[in-house]
């Protein structure tokens, strides 16, 4: 099976979709556990809260990585 090559000026929007995927990922996966802890729903209840996490925070990090990145530069010797 042959990958999907993307243009490198992707590059940016990929790197912030798998930070988005990994982070919302485990943040929703703790915080879904520490206040329901794990029961029938949590499945669900994890999920539907890990899809509106993921729809507020990708773009979040597409605007905020560009500002770091020359916040840390400033930083940096």
């Amino acid at each position: 099976m042959k990958l999907l090559k993307l243009n490198k000026k992707y590059s940016g929007l990929l790197v912030a979709f798998f930070m988005t995927l990994a982070l919302d990922t485990a943040m929703t996966f703790i915080m879904t556990m520490v206040n329901n802890g794990w029961n029938d729903a949590f499945i669900h209840k994890f999920l539907n809260g890990w899809v509106i996490g993921f729809i507020v925070a990708f773009p979040t990090s597409i605007l905020i990585i560009p500002l770091a990145r020359r916040l840390a530069a400033k930083f940096i010797a």
